[in-house]
């Protein structure tokens, strides 16, 4: 549990997407989604398992609930802290079975998998091994961006 810090002008548009999701009230008009709807639905999409997941947007996205592992909950960090406008992630999630955690990179211009890789293990080829780490946030291991951060596991 702490406190994470990421960029706020870099991640995916998740707040500014032309056509908001909207939920259907019973017996009413559809009804726009507020932002903590909209992340939790985006950990929902991204298939991370956690219970009782609860978020709070302030200055900062606060994250309560419980998952299995640390490789879920940094996942849930990372889904979160990776939305544009999204600066700081207060994490209060609880884990049931933790592992040792993996180091947080942030991406930088020019940076390539393979590349992080050389530099965190000494092999470009272990690359596949932080694509991993990183789904279902990353669809592609050329899909990265500068100010990205990324989970780099021990091996």
């Amino acid at each position: 549990m702490g406190l994470f810090s990421f960029l706020k002008n870099a991640g995916s548009k998740l707040f500014k997407k032309k056509e908001a999701p909207k939920t259907e009230a019973p017996s009413a008009a559809p009804v726009e989604m507020t932002k903590e709807q909209l992340l939790e639905a985006e950990i929902r999409r991204l298939g991370i398992p956690v219970s009782n997941l609860s978020v709070e947007l302030c200055e900062q996205v606060i994250v309560h609930g419980s998952t299995d592992t640390n490789s879920d909950r940094e996942k849930i960090i990372l889904a979160l802290g990776n939305v544009e406008g999204i600066g700081c992630v207060d994490d209060r999630i609880d884990v049931t079975n933790p592992e040792p955690e993996a180091v947080f990179y942030t991406v930088q211009k020019g940076d390539s998998l393979s590349l992080i890789s050389k530099a965190h293990y000494g092999d470009p080829m272990k690359y596949q091994s932080i694509f991993d780490a990183n789904r279902p946030m990353l669809e592609h291991p050329d899909k990265i961006y500068p100010g990205q951060v990324l989970r780099i596991p021990a091996l």
